[in-house]
């Protein structure tokens, strides 16, 4: 049978790929569909055809997979930043499990790797634990300022101030940061045409200090922002905020940041805990944590390290004490 695009097709989804898209099969040919789940079956138009499979969009569907819930952010869709929304937390972990059971397997070579694993770890409540952002600043088809997350595979911004992923204040940040550029007529960047002022809003907070840290990445430098002290004022209403500062990047580049730092406002860093260990963060640094509670209390840490001339990233699992 022959496919072709904008065709429409029914078909029960019966796999998963490797960045989570449902897989669905109709006599052989493969089809990869975005926010679909295993046990789904779909109305879908085919966007794309390959050889051997092909790509298409979920239209309808027309049989939920009992494993299906409903997304709890109304972006989720669109935003390129979640794409396992749809799918139960309990699967989201299983899949993520044999992700890393099935490259062990296959690129590392090791057998009944499965029976030396330890299971999974997830957390009680997989919503607002994420200590940095990026946030894209540009406009919409009406031309009003925005900023949010990319949609996925695209540099199309999809108008997302509310996060159900990251820390709470960021919504407060983003809406003071896009007030201040209305009122000065601060621009948005454009990489099209590398006009512009203002690319991203990044954002760092410390779970254990309550400390908070806003850059904005500025094709050009803080001279060129506007009254600044106007938006000093309204963030620093937010409780926490420590440092205000301003990253340079001149660059035609899909690099976020550039290489130079402006202070602004209070120190160039903030601070955090891993443990009892006390960390200094600055705009360039890389830290990620995450607490999870799952029957134990373990703190999951990547950190950036020099193998053999080599910089990789890995994560280490440090157990914790009990609360008292």
């Amino acid at each position: 049978m022959e496919f072709k695009k904008n065709q429409i097709v029914e078909l029960y989804i019966d796999d998963i790929g490797n960045e989570g898209e449902g897989i669905g099969h109709i006599d052989g040919y493969a089809l990869f569909l975005k926010d679909a789940v295993i046990g789904d079956k779909v109305r879908a138009k085919i966007i794309k055809t390959k050889k051997n499979y092909g790509f298409a969009r979920v239209e309808e569907v027309l049989e939920a997979s009992k494993d299906r819930v409903t997304p709890r952010c109304p972006k989720a869709r669109q935003c390129g930043g979640c794409t396992l929304q749809h799918l139960a937390y309990e699967k989201q972990l299983e899949y993520k499990f044999n992700k890393v059971k099935n490259c062990l397997e296959r690129i590392g070579g090791l057998e009944n790797i499965e029976e030396k694993m330890e299971p999974i770890l997830g957390m009680e409540e997989p919503f607002y634990y994420r200590n940095k952002a990026q946030f894209p600043v540009g406009y919409d088809k009406e031309g009003n300022l925005i900023t949010g997350f990319y949609a996925g595979r695209t540099h199309h911004i999809i108008d997302c101030t509310h996060c159900m992923i990251q820390h709470p204040v960021n919504e407060q940040i983003l809406l003071k940061v896009l007030d201040y550029m209305k009122k000065n007529n601060i621009t948005a960047y454009d990489e099209k045409t590398h006009k512009g002022l203002v690319r991203h809003i990044v954002t760092r907070v410390g779970f254990k200090t309550g400390q908070i840290m806003v850059c904005l990445v500025v094709n050009g430098s803080k001279k060129n922002l506007r009254n600044l002290e106007m938006l000093v004022d309204s963030l620093t209403e937010i409780e926490g905020m420590t440092s205000i500062c301003v990253n340079i990047n001149k660059e035609k580049t899909n690099r976020i940041l550039g290489s130079k730092i402006e202070e602004v406002y209070g120190n160039p860093y903030i601070y955090d805990y891993i443990g009892n260990v006390k960390y200094q963060i600055g705009p360039l640094s890389f830290f990620q944590d995450k607490i999870v509670r799952k029957r134990i209390r373990k703190r999951i840490v990547t950190v950036e390290v020099e193998l053999l001339g080599e910089k990789r990233r890995i994560e280490l699992g440090i157990r914790l004490p009990e609360d008292k």
